[in-house]
């Protein structure tokens, strides 16, 4: 009986949900001046307006209202911040138009018809446009960025695509789709194509699937195309009447279910109630692309089970703002002029448990550490070699897929000079 009324809940139909609004008439607009600039809901709980993003300008965006930090759900123009003075703008003739402060226009709702009549800021975070008969003509739930909520539903071929860092709100390399034939994938991409590389994640919901559903109970589950459940993809308990909820395809690449609670008596932070995948820095190897993080870099899990991206010895941050970008070479390259004999210049560093699979350009069998060492020490080509089990692979530049993890075993020997082996320890 009991599951029998689970299924219920998961399958009840968003029909059932009060949608109030404050209607927003045509001709109002909104100027990029500061963060109060904004429509909100009836509740309060949502808002559709600017977000000052640091120096860099505006984001016209919906975010979480009523939290300190007003966390952003859904953005306009995530790959092209508008400066102060720009304006949203519900035009007479029905048109939603983001233009910036020489009226040049910089994003518009697409609209199939127009009739359009007003607008309004739902209690679900749906920013919608509507006509005399309050039938939505255009909605923000049809065009995710990176975030669902509750009562949202993806269709076939819908995308959610992760942002750059926990700071730059554009467009990043990862993404979550639910594909045309029904599967629905997390995958890396030929950045800034949207041309797929890897999925790291996936439903097996082919020739199945028809929705990714997030109800309002706060389970998200695929809906088969008879209308059953195809696939739980998330089993939340956690009540939408006393916690916020949002699902994000995060910058590193995870897609998590996060809660916040609606009492100021509760702790007052996003807490993760479920991800997947449990560990991506061991999901990714693929043969194009720079893996979980970026090139020579490698992954682990912290404490907090998220990726944390770190550089090997003799290497340093890209930029140290965002980390998941890679890392670079801190020395000079083992010179391969004839003659040079350079190998007694460079030593090879440690690093137990650590790989960068697909990155070999030789592959010697049935050899000891110390055969693999000096022949990667005397290689020019040779940047890094793996010894585990009597095999040796010399590795190249583009360092990819690295990783660090027991399940990995062997070891990395890491050829750097020896003027630099004083350097940082891995990580800085």
């Amino acid at each position: 009986m009991a599951s029998a009324l689970s299924l219920f809940l998961l399958l009840l139909p968003f029909s059932t949900i009060a949608q109030t609004s404050t209607n927003v008439s045509l001709g109002s607009s909104l100027p990029a001046l500061n963060n109060s600039s904004f429509w909100a809901s009836p509740s309060g709980d949502f808002a559709f307006g600017f977000q000052q993003i640091g120096t860099k300008g505006f984001l016209l965006a919906i975010w979480f209202n009523k939290i300190p930090d007003k966390t952003i759900v859904w953005s306009a123009n995530r790959d092209n911040l508008v400066q102060g003075g720009s304006k949203v703008e519900l035009t007479t003739d029905g048109r939603l138009v983001l233009n910036d402060p020489q009226g040049q226009e910089i994003w518009k709702a697409t609209l199939t018809n127009n009739g359009v009549t007003h607008a309004a800021m739902l209690d679900t975070g749906n920013f919608v446009l509507a006509n005399r008969d309050s039938v939505t003509v255009w909605e923000s739930f049809d065009v995710p960025t990176d975030t669902i909520l509750p009562t949202q539903i993806l269709d076939l071929g819908s995308t959610l695509v992760s942002r750059q860092s926990e700071v730059d709100y554009s467009s990043g390399r990862f993404q979550f789709r639910l594909q045309t034939d029904g599967n629905l994938v997390l995958c890396t991409t030929a950045f800034p194509t949207d041309s797929i590389y890897y999925a790291y994640w996936e439903s097996e919901t082919v020739d199945k699937g028809s929705q990714v559903v997030f109800n309002q109970s706060g389970y998200i589950y695929v809906r088969g195309r008879n209308g059953n459940l195809v696939h739980i993809t998330s089993a939340n308990s956690v009540s939408t009447e006393n916690f916020y909820q949002r699902a994000i395809l995060d910058y590193d690449g995870v897609f998590r279910q996060y809660v916040y609670p609606k009492t100021i008596s509760s702790p007052q932070s996003w807490s993760t109630v479920w991800y997947i995948p449990s560990n991506i820095c061991m999901r990714i190897t693929a043969s194009y692309g720079s893996g979980a993080c970026g090139f020579n870099s490698y992954c682990r899990l912290g404490e907090d089970q998220r990726p944390v991206c770190e550089c090997p010895p003799g290497y340093s941050y890209l930029d140290p703002n965002n980390k998941i970008k890679g890392c670079k070479q801190n020395f000079v390259s083992q010179s391969c002029e004839e003659g040079a004999q350079e190998s007694a210049l460079f030593d090879m560093r440690e690093m137990p448990d650590t790989d960068w699979p697909l990155s070999d350009f030789e592959w010697y069998q049935s050899v000891s550490e110390d055969w693999c060492r000096e022949a990667c020490l005397s290689d020019c080509f040779c940047y890094v070699g793996i010894f585990r089990n009597g095999n040796c692979w010399k590795k190249k530049l583009p360092l990819s897929n690295g990783r660090i993890d027991p399940s990995v075993g062997g070891k990395a020997l890491i050829k750097i000079r020896k003027d630099n082996s004083s350097s940082e320890s891995p990580g800085h």
